[in-house]
């Protein structure tokens, strides 16, 4: 994080200041934001979390005295700037996954095909709202873009496979030939047995 322009600050454990102000707020959410609520998924989920905090910082609170959207954007909207897109920034958010055996990336507990025609054993994926991409090792080419369903099944993309490939490559020669032969157009040698005349 140091050479994006972060700097981790590190605070005191079990702070009375600071660790209830941050449980009241969790506490809040959880009371007041998920009671009564259905969600198709965890991305439906994010959305209604992210309108309905819209919906809150936007009130006037009696605690604090002040709307904390106004309070925010007069106070720490002018010091706060926006990164530049660096390569490094780039890279931090397009973490790097290993590509399995069977050409599949694994990202939040769901795994995501890779095209078969990519040389390399590793890639870098980004989730960008509800679509997750999947790019060279190096950034310089998107090679598959999936979207999130949150299914439990894998996702594969068009050309995942090559369309002609036999399921295993025999790995000598074959010599040998199976043929079927014909019945044999004589009587059976049961048929001295048979008292009724039944085969």
């Amino acid at each position: 994080m140091a050479h994006i322009g972060f700097k981790t600050k590190l605070c005191k454990p079990r702070h009375p200041f600071t660790k209830g102000k941050v449980e009241r707020l969790i506490r809040f959410v959880k009371g007041n934001f998920l009671a009564g609520r259905k969600f198709y998924n965890a991305t439906d989920l994010n959305a209604q979390a992210l309108e309905w905090c819209a919906r809150q910082s936007g009130r006037w609170r009696r605690a604090v005295g002040c709307v904390p959207a106004d309070e925010h954007s007069s106070a720490c909207a002018p010091a706060a700037t926006a990164l530049a897109m660096t390569r490094e920034l780039a890279l931090y958010l397009c973490p790097r996954r290993r590509i399995s055996f069977d050409g599949f990336v694994s990202y939040e507990g769901r795994r995501f095909g890779v095209p078969y025609w990519y040389p390399g054993k590793e890639c870098r994926v980004s989730r960008d709202g509800e679509w997750l991409r999947i790019y060279s090792d190096d950034l310089s080419r998107e090679l598959a873009a999936h979207p999130v369903t949150w299914s439990r099944k894998d996702s594969f993309c068009g050309d995942q496979y090559a369309d002609m490939q036999p399921a295993e490559l025999p790995t000598a020669p074959v010599e040998t030939v199976i043929a079927q032969l014909e019945p044999p157009k004589g009587k059976p040698g049961f048929d001295k047995f048979d008292f009724e005349g039944r085969l």
